[in-house]
């Protein structure tokens, strides 16, 4: 089977289901940000992340891509089941607590940096924030599975904690923002 199909050249592309789009159109962009997201993730993983930072990212790769596929069908041939479960985004929540309980309270912002995996944590999280803003935007216009917002939301928290925590095991400080400098 050939990659190209050249059905694209007309700067369309097709949703799952058939209908065809232009490639700007929104609901593209917002699973466009959600497969960049995934790559953020998986390009932060390359990088030899620590095991407890390491430990639930192949399970988010994989909920990245039942967000993109959701977005990717139109709603009148989406289904009514979620792509993602509430235990899904709880499982989230469970990450950002463990993570955060070895973690100094914060005291000020904190810039990207640190270690490699820490800063491509922070690259991933806020291609992260894009496609959830991209998913609120196309929320307003047509449905979208309420969850897809949720996970997003909380996976951008649990990858600042991933890289916070990736710069600990390390030995290594967060970056801290000094104003006006």
């Amino acid at each position: 089977m050939k990659i190209y199909t050249k059905t694209g050249d007309d700067g369309t592309t097709g949703l799952y289901g058939g209908r065809r789009v232009g490639k700007a159109d929104l609901r593209v962009d917002a699973y466009g940000s959600v497969d960049e997201t995934n790559a953020g993730v998986g390009f932060a993983r390359a990088a030899g992340l620590p095991a407890p930072v390491e430990a639930v990212l192949a399970r988010v790769q994989a909920h990245l891509f039942q967000l993109g596929a959701s977005l990717a069908t139109p709603p009148e041939k989406a289904s009514a089941t979620p792509p993602v479960s509430d235990a899904d985004i709880g499982g989230l929540e469970t990450a950002i607590d463990a993570l955060e309980a070895g973690l100094e309270p914060l005291k000020t912002f904190v810039l990207p940096g640190g270690t490699e995996g820490a800063a491509r944590l922070h690259l991933a999280r806020t291609v992260c924030r894009r496609a959830e803003r991209l998913v609120v935007a196309l929320a307003a216009r047509e449905s979208v599975h309420e969850s897809v917002v949720r996970y997003l939301n909380r996976l951008s928290d649990l990858l600042f904690v991933q890289a916070r925590a990736a710069n600990r095991f390390a030995g290594v400080a967060d970056v801290p923002w000094k104003g006006g400098a």
